[in-house]
């Protein structure tokens, strides 16, 4: 099996427009989540996200690019120029031919479907641009990277809610260790914060009005986010061959279905993609000293997740470090796990554990060391990242350092 190494991660979130920003916030555990600013947000019960700020299109695309680009497509190619500049490769010839880009989202182009809507239903309009089909999209944006940086391997789009990202990078770490790629864009974006894509959601009766607080008593809900996290996956034989810096391998990666509920989580499902991601990557329980939690903030997931790791864990569970960054970015549903990978390479590369902020009151059910509130000096030498989506679809990655 050839091994597989990050070699160039981008993002742009609620907690800043690239990777450096985004780390410095998630050390010093500043919030994204705010007031949302949006057309018609009276009408709404749920009112804060993790919103972009400060990001104005108009200065990054052209007009034909604006027509063709849905914010996740903007986000995720704003991500992946920042991944392939730190990676530093030129896709061409045979590295292009093997070489190509998975990218996870849930909605796909939402905010142009919205926009759209308004217009022929509300508005009274009867026709729209003739490039709305290819805007909105779901593979849209793996198809635009795949043109920006000419790959012409295996490209496509995969969609399972809130594990898409990991699915997505599961894919392509499955695709280089098996020789069928050299190198893959991967991750995923989301951009759902537009007025049909939070009144929806207000539906499902989850959502927070006032603040994330993943594993604290308190948590009355989860919040969204949007935005983009990238990564370069590569072989490790091509990435020393040309001298990269290597951020972090990839050691293991499961995936399982609960086949129970679409909404319910389940912690035997849950269970079995954490301890198939070990089994993957031949890793000892005990090497494990952090774990990037799903930690959307619901009172079912979040102890439900506690009660996975302690069953795979046992006793090491206490020895675990494990938090939730979506309390200061937000859930980002389909993008959600890229940007969570950052946690996860940080802890790796720099020794620091980003903290769950918002942490009130322990909740007996969560009796895990959850990182409360402020980022931790600590040594790690292999990290978890979980994914627990909607429908029941989970996906776990294993990192290590090189």
């Amino acid at each position: 099996m050839t091994r597989v190494v990050i070699t160039g991660a981008g993002t742009i979130n609620a907690l800043g427009h690239d990777v450096a920003k985004t780390l410095e916030a998630m050390r010093e555990g500043r919030c994204g989540i705010g007031p949302l600013e949006m057309r018609d947000v009276d009408r709404l019960s749920i009112r804060i996200g993790g919103q972009v700020r400060d990001y104005e299109a108009e200065s990054v695309f052209n007009r034909q690019q604006l027509a063709l680009y849905d914010r996740f497509t903007q986000f995720t190619l704003l991500a992946a120029r920042e991944a392939v500049a730190q990676a530093g490769l030129s896709f061409a010839g045979e590295l292009a031919n093997r070489s190509g880009v998975v990218l996870g989202t849930s909605g796909g182009g939402l905010t142009t479907q919205d926009e759209n809507y308004r217009a022929v239903y509300e508005e009274g309009k009867n026709r729209v641009h003739p490039f709305i089909v290819p805007k909105l999209m779901n593979n849209a944006a793996a198809s635009h990277v795949s043109m920006e940086f000419n790959l012409k391997g295996p490209s496509f789009t995969v969609a399972t809610a809130c594990a898409s990202s990991n699915h997505a990078m599961g894919q392509a770490f499955q695709m280089i260790r098996s020789g069928l790629c050299t190198a893959m864009i991967t991750g995923g974006s989301e951009s759902m914060l537009c007025f049909g894509g939070i009144k929806a959601w207000e539906g499902l009766r989850v959502m927070s009005k006032d603040a994330c607080r993943p594993f604290s008593a308190t948590r009355n809900g989860m919040v969204q986010g949007e935005g983009a996290g990238v990564f370069v996956f590569e072989s490790y034989d091509h990435a020393r061959a040309r001298g990269a810096e290597i951020l972090a391998e990839i050691l293991g990666f499961a995936m399982t279905s609960d086949a129970a509920d679409i909404v319910m989580p389940s912690k035997q499902g849950a269970a079995r993609a954490i301890s198939g991601a070990l089994k993957d990557g031949a890793i000892a329980r005990e090497r494990v000293g952090y774990i990037n939690a799903h930690g959307t903030g619901t009172a079912a997931n979040d102890k439900t997740e506690c009660a996975a790791v302690a069953d795979v864990f046992g006793t090491h569970a206490d020895k675990l470090m494990i938090s939730s960054t979506k309390s200061m970015h937000g859930h980002l549903i389909g993008g959600t796990g890229a940007v969570e990978l950052l946690a996860c390479i940080m802890a790796l590369r720099e020794g620091v554990i980003a903290p769950t902020i918002g942490y009130e009151e322990p909740d007996p059910e969560c009796a895990l060391d959850v990182v409360p509130n402020e980022a931790r000096e600590a040594e790690v030498d292999v990290v978890l990242s979980n994914a627990f989506a909607f429908g029941g679809l989970n996906a776990v990655l294993a990192l290590g350092r090189v």
